[in-house]
């Protein structure tokens, strides 16, 4: 029974591995390899043709990742602070910069942030939204909003859907209600993703206007609901958020 099982394995990973070949428009010599060779082809097929490609997936390198940062969290932080320290790049300082961010160590990342504004770099678009994400980061909305209106006076063709909705955020933390709903109502049709718009629904039910609030979120769940499966996955929690919005009309 055992050497039957075994024969009838070997067989249907035969055929589900000639399958693979045709199916992806391998080298035809692999049929040939499998049929008459056995296991040894299969063993041959897998460390020739699957296993490479296995290991350049972007899933098992996401993974690889993962374990990496989960065994030495601090890997990236310490990789990046020493290329900041030996090059002194503007990449390098944006680098570091943006995983000082990532530990919460805002303070560093501001510091870094102002060391690197200098020079031919002193109004840089990119740089000045990292500077006022780390500000914001600190709780500190007024730095973070005074930053972005220093951003749109230097580069007034700047155009970033993230900068537009840390300024909304921004006004918003600093108590500023009128102006951020001005923003959230102008940023979210555009932005892409639901955020934006789950924001601008949750000021608008904080300030008492809860009829309001559930047309944009139940208009967000209409768009969501033809949109692609991706973009719903992506887009879970915030989604979660504008179905519970509607639920407390």
């Amino acid at each position: 029974m055992s050497f039957l099982f075994i024969s009838f394995l070997s067989i249907l990973i035969q055929v589900l591995l000639i399958i693979h070949v045709i199916r992806t428009g391998r080298n035809q010599i692999w049929i040939w390899v499998l049929a008459l060779l056995s296991f040894p082809g299969v063993i041959a097929y897998v460390v020739v043709e699957l296993l490479p490609e296995l290991l350049r997936s972007r899933t098992l390198q996401r993974t690889t990742r993962g374990m990496k940062k989960a065994l030495d969290p601090g890997a990236d932080l310490r990789r990046y602070e020493n290329e900041a320290r030996l090059t002194g790049n503007v990449a390098s300082r944006q680098r570091y910069a943006e995983e000082l961010m990532r530990h919460g160590r805002y303070d560093e990342a501001i510091a870094t942030y102002r060391q690197t504004l200098a020079g031919l770099y002193e109004h840089d678009p990119n740089l000045m939204l990292g500077l006022a994400r780390a500000q914001f980061g600190k709780d500190d909305a007024r730095a973070a909003r005074e930053t972005l209106d220093e951003l749109i006076l230097r580069n007034p063709d700047f155009k970033s859907p993230e900068g537009h909705l840390l300024y909304a955020r921004a006004l918003e933390g600093e108590g500023n209600a009128d102006k951020a709903l001005e923003e959230y109502k102008v940023l979210a049709p555009a932005y892409p993703g639901a955020e934006a718009a789950v924001r601008y629904a949750q000021l608008l039910k904080a300030h008492g206007r809860d009829a309001e609030a559930a047309a944009v979120a139940r208009d967000l769940l209409e768009q969501a609901r033809i949109a692609p499966a991706h973009y719903r996955r992506a887009q879970r929690v915030w989604l979660d958020s504008a179905a519970r919005l509607v639920a407390e009309r």
